[in-house]
């Protein structure tokens, strides 16, 4: 399938890897995916339908990875996600989600606390546009949607950079 976004690259950060063999990590990561704009200008809606559109957004992430044929985003059916599903947001209130998130249990590794702030705040500061997706309430959950304590979910566009992220924090 052609896109209209080129995907870049992922990174996935673990809290697991950050608190040797403590139980505090709670199951928790972020995972990020990347992706370059196309050529000539979009409008964000535009932006987020090419993403909602794009197989990498085919992923459960519930260790089943991207399914280009599959029919989840996340705790979601794909078809329920739509680019009203996304709300706009500012900075502080995009930072404060995952400060929120990361912090429920105590406090982080500063080890943790530095590649979160180099790979994800970091790009929440830069982004020209930053978008949350809602919670789409229970009959968009699909069939096993429940399996995430949480789930965060921002897009983040940077025309600077001429750059999307995906950026998933949740739990499992």
């Amino acid at each position: 399938m052609e896109h209209d976004l080129d995907y870049r690259d992922q990174v996935f950060i673990n809290f697991r890897d950050f608190f040797g063999l403590s139980p505090d990590h709670a199951y928790r990561w972020v995972d990020l995916k990347q992706f370059c704009l196309p050529s000539t200008i979009w409008s964000d809606a535009q932006l987020l339908g090419a993403l909602i559109r794009h197989d990498q957004f085919r992923d459960d992430y519930a260790g089943g990875g991207v399914d280009p044929t599959g029919m989840r985003h996340g705790p979601y059916w794909l078809d329920r996600i739509t680019v009203n599903a996304y709300e706009p947001l500012d900075e502080a209130t995009a930072l404060n989600i995952l400060h929120v998130w990361v912090s429920q249990y105590g406090e982080l590794p500063q080890t943790l606390e530095l590649t979160l702030e180099r790979d994800v705040h970091a790009l929440v500061r830069a982004a020209t546009s930053r978008y949350r997706l809602k919670v789409l309430g229970e009959d968009s959950l699909h069939d096993w949607g429940g399996v995430h304590g949480e789930f965060h979910e921002l897009a983040l566009i940077d025309r600077d950079t001429h750059s999307l992220a995906l950026i998933v924090a949740a739990d499992d």
